[in-house]
């Protein structure tokens, strides 16, 4: 077996196989053998119908089966054998047999290495989860609006009585604590992207491009699914797309920094993932743990 090796970028390699025709026909006989052994051919029981003639019949899917388990094969021994420790699956393509020789290409992206520096003592902001009077008025006159009654009535204990709650007091209650616990989540989001921003200041990696197009395809999903739920038209979708490509090419390059990113402090610090647990939640947690919490500026 012959392996070359093609540096295209930082990350990304081209690896070129060819597999000589010797090791391609005993793969080959090996999976004849198993289709001799359970073809049924008229005529003759199964597993004992002549070679040639399953080789005949069933020549084209014995050919793809052979590929099927050949070239993953090969290309672990490849990279074995060049020391290459790919981030992703590899692209395979330019699969060629000719004379018996099979030729194919595979293009991977390394494993980066990811410096990072600093990311303990990181400064965060939380900001005030209060609620004031003002906002929960603001709320109650939303509920008024939404349910089209006269605008002329008062928010009083009646008011209150018909929304389910005994009084306007008891309404008051309920509404600042979900505007509370709203604020909480905000400013529980606002805070883990100080942190992120912060640590991706400090980090340097090669990106790559495989985990990247992944990434962008998840979002771009995302993206077509929410406005079909709102509605859209197919034509108005694909063209916001096009607007918003660069936008969210470039959100789905930072999601993997970030991914990466949090993976090599997890395995600097040792950080341990039981199942169902997920490595960025547990980083994100341990970073909470040592940053420096500071009190927002008048």
């Amino acid at each position: 077996m012959k392996v070359s090796v093609k540096k295209v970028d930082a990350l990304r390699r081209e690896m070129t196989f060819e597999v000589p025709k010797e090791r391609v026909t005993k793969k080959l006989d090996e999976v004849l053998a198993n289709i001799v052994r359970h073809a049924k051919m008229p005529g003759f029981r199964p597993g004992k119908a002549p070679k040639n003639m399953v080789e005949s019949a069933h020549g084209k899917v014995a050919r793809e089966e052979m590929l099927k388990n050949l070239i993953p094969e090969v290309y672990q021994e490849g990279l074995q054998q060049e020391k290459l420790d790919p981030i992703d699956f590899p692209m395979i393509d330019q699969v060629d047999m000719k004379d018996g020789l099979l030729k194919f290409r595979a293009t991977i992206d390394l494993r980066p290495d990811v410096d990072v520096k600093n990311y303990k003592g990181l400064n965060v902001v939380k900001k005030s989860s209060d609620v004031t009077e003002e906002e929960v008025n603001k709320s109650i006159d939303f509920f008024k609006k939404g349910r089209g009654g006269d605008e002329s009535a008062p928010i009083d204990d009646a008011f209150a009585k018909s929304l389910g709650f005994p009084a306007l007091e008891d309404l008051k209650k309920a509404i600042k604590r979900n505007l509370e616990m709203d604020k909480e989540r905000q400013n529980r989001i606002e805070m883990e992207n100080q942190l992120m921003d912060a640590l991706l200041k400090n980090a340097k990696l090669d990106v790559p491009q495989s985990l990247v197009a992944r990434q962008l395809e998840m979002r771009l999903d995302d993206f077509r699914n929410r406005m079909k739920q709102y509605g859209a038209k197919d034509e108005d979708i694909q063209k916001k797309l096009e607007e918003s490509s660069k936008e969210l090419t470039s959100a789905a390059e930072k999601d993997v920094k970030l991914y990466l990113t949090l993976q090599k402090i997890a395995e600097i610090e040792k950080i341990e993932v039981k199942q169902g647990e997920q490595v960025a939640a547990k980083v994100i947690e341990f970073l909470f743990k040592e940053a420096k919490w500071e009190e927002p500026k008048a």
